[in-house]
């Protein structure tokens, strides 16, 4: 195989910018189909991307035996079922997180990849392929803060985004605050700690826009995890970050501690004014993790050619829906919930 020939599945503001990649970045692949069920929005990638293939209906894109693997960037409440759908099909498949907004769908999908072992399915937890998160691994894994024994996240979207963020959590495809938002911390705090949770807490509210709290969801939460190896966590979400787009991540060891975007620059520019001194923010996901995104499709399509199974595996996808969901229900019951493998229950 010379190239890799991807279909891509949902053409958003993320499958955009993934279809893009696709087209022109990634070495060894060709963006051969896109799919929507929006036929402009399909037009419109044909068009700009020069790509043979468009279709309305995903069925009729996995009926395409030219291609080789499947690309899923559509809503979060169809990955399940097209991830199913896809590997069964013969195709190698790279999804979007989540795995899937209910434990036991996630469940499902994880004994359908374990079923097709010669093909390749990957999950995009990019953060593990940003520079800076993928150093700080190295640096735990050094020792250079002793053993890990308490991990604290911020997850900030920008305030500007708030009505369309209220929309979205109105729809059947976000899953609430801790599955849609969170989910990437959840991950990270497995990747760093190596180890499982086994107590949540969760809190939260619609603090500048009770419309939230009409729907069972949160604009800002909060959840704190206590993981079997007695670990700690704290992790924070929220809609209505004033300054912009905030991600940052601290691990405290027995030795040491590390930081990763305390302040989220988006370049080395300060200007200093009457005003006083400003560093400008940058505005939101795609442009902070705009190399992860890249990286870790990169990956996927050197794991197909080298016949190579990817770091991120679907159980990562399972356990970190697990706690996520525990979270989800947390909030919405205000209890304190036990988080195992075999259940998700209340204290």
């Amino acid at each position: 195989m010379e190239k890799v020939k991807v279909g891509i599945v949902g053409l958003g503001r993320l499958g955009r910018q993934h279809a893009e990649n696709l087209a022109y970045r990634i070495p060894n692949c060709e963006l051969a189909a896109v799919c929507s069920v929006i036929e402009a929005e399909v037009k419109e990638a044909q068009e700009k991307w020069n790509v043979p293939y468009g279709y309305l209906k995903y069925e009729d894109m996995l009926d395409n035996k030219e291609l080789d693997a499947i690309f899923i960037a559509s809503p979060s409440g169809f990955h399940c079922q097209q991830i199913k759908q896809a590997l069964e099909a013969g195709f190698h498949v790279f999804s979007e997180k989540p795995l899937g907004l209910y434990l036991e769908e996630a469940e499902e999908v994880q004994e359908v990849v374990e079923a097709h072992p010669n093909q390749v399915f990957m999950l995009g937890f990019m953060r593990r392929y940003d520079r800076s998160y993928a150093a700080a691994k190295e640096k735990i894994e050094q020792g250079h803060i002793g053993e890990p024994i308490f991990i604290r996240c911020y997850g900030l979207d920008p305030a500007a985004q708030l009505d369309s963020f209220l929309q979205f959590a109105k729809s059947n495809y976000s899953g609430g605050l801790f599955l849609d938002m969170a989910i990437h911390d959840l991950d990270l705090a497995r990747w760093y700690l190596k180890t499982e949770p086994k107590e949540v807490w969760a809190i939260g509210g619609g603090y500048a826009r009770s419309e939230f709290d009409e729907i069972q969801d949160a604009e800002t939460g909060a959840a704190m995890v206590r993981f079997e190896n007695n670990a700690m966590g704290v992790f924070l979400a929220g809609r209505n970050c004033a300054h912009g787009y905030h991600i940052e991540t601290e691990i405290i060891g027995t030795k040491g501690s590390l930081r990763i975007g305390t302040v989220p620059e988006r370049n080395q520019i300060v200007i200093m004014s009457e005003t006083g001194v400003v560093q400008e923010c940058v505005a939101g996901f795609l442009e902070r993790f705009e190399q992860a995104y890249l990286s870790e499709v990169e990956e996927f399509v050197n794991c197909i050619l080298e016949n190579r199974r990817p770091s991120v595996t679907v159980e990562d996808g399972v356990e970190s829906t697990r706690l996520g969901y525990a979270c989800k229900k947390s909030f919405e019951t205000k209890q304190l919930v036990d988080v195992t493998k075999d259940k998700v229950t209340f204290q």
